[in-house]
């Protein structure tokens, strides 16, 4: 039974954590929350010091979270850079890049704004509504954003020289990437997660994920304590539910009904990938012979996709 009292003193809890039956104040969750994030870093070699850290910064609670953390810990030791993202989604996306903007400007931190319009001549808007007047199957507004973000990112990243690039994904986010190649039977697709992506290949930013192990839900308890300002709208107007959101249903009635599940989920998966490693090696990534970007076929996944847009 959790406590009313903070575990740590004899304040008034506020957090409570069914999961190992924690009851927090808001000093000692933050505490607890941050020494997390920094084993995290620490245990899986995420950063070495004086490298040049670029944060893919949305504006969102995740990412904010990410880029003042990371901020907090090693703006004296390490280069930190943002790259925020516009796709173009009006009264959605521009709402969040004014606050990341903001944020970047208050807490010094240097910052790229990478316009897909500008770079590619379309927003998402306009994808959405191509897609949607076309008479072929081309897939949601959703795949292509995600497939044209991480191009404009590694992009940028590349181009500011960084040696890592974080995100913001969080637990919850790795255990519905678990389940989604478990019950698709895609267990190559496993090496391709964890707390880092890398890959030999050229032109290839290696990821971290500083939340990976940090219940989404923690999250907004956190920024919510250290009133940190953040975009908060709960979706993107042009998000398809799909299978992401079914798995994400479905994980957080587990976790509901048995606490700890999302933990277990990720622990399962970390015992397992040393053993899918072998049988699966990581393809080597190849140049796209359209942009130059790694691709594991002849035209990566983003070029062909503008290609698709740009017939219709």
């Amino acid at each position: 039974m959790l406590s009313k009292k903070c575990e740590r003193c004899e304040k008034p809890a506020i957090v409570f954590l069914p999961y190992g039956s924690h009851s927090f104040c808001a000093e000692h969750f933050v505490y607890f929350f941050e020494k997390r994030v920094k084993k995290n870093i620490r245990v899986n070699s995420l950063l070495k010091h004086a490298e040049h850290i670029a944060v893919a910064y949305s504006g969102g609670k995740d990412s904010t979270a990410t880029l003042f953390m990371l901020n907090q810990i090693f703006s004296k030791s390490n280069k930190l850079s943002a790259i925020i993202i516009d796709e173009g989604i009006p009264g959605y996306r521009d709402k969040a890049v004014k606050i990341a903007v903001k944020n970047c400007e208050s807490w010094n931190i240097p910052f790229n704004l990478v316009s897909l319009e500008e770079e590619l001549g379309f927003r998402m808007i306009d994808v959405m509504k191509k897609l949607k007047s076309s008479d072929e199957t081309l897939g949601s507004s959703c795949s292509y954003c995600g497939v044209l973000r991480r191009q404009l990112l590694n992009k940028k990243a590349l181009e500011i020289k960084a040696d890592k690039l974080a995100t913001g994904h969080n637990l919850d986010d790795e255990c519905q990437s678990i389940a989604m190649n478990f019950f698709d039977n895609k267990l190559d697709q496993f090496v391709r997660l964890g707390s880092e992506v890398r890959n030999d290949s050229i032109n290839f930013v290696p990821r971290i994920k500083p939340l990976y192990n940090t219940p989404e839900s923690e999250i907004k308890q956190y920024v919510k304590i250290k009133n940190i300002p953040h975009f908060s709208k709960k979706a993107c107007p042009l998000r398809h539910e799909a299978k992401r959101s079914f798995y994400r249903k479905m994980i957080d009635s587990a976790e509901e009904e048995f606490p700890g599940t999302k933990y277990s989920i990720l622990r399962f998966f970390q015992q397992s990938k040393p053993l899918l490693e072998k049988a699966f090696k990581q393809k080597k990534l190849r140049a796209c012979e359209k942009c130059g970007f790694p691709s594991s076929q002849k035209i990566c996944g983003s070029c062909r996709q503008i290609s698709k847009l740009q017939s219709l």
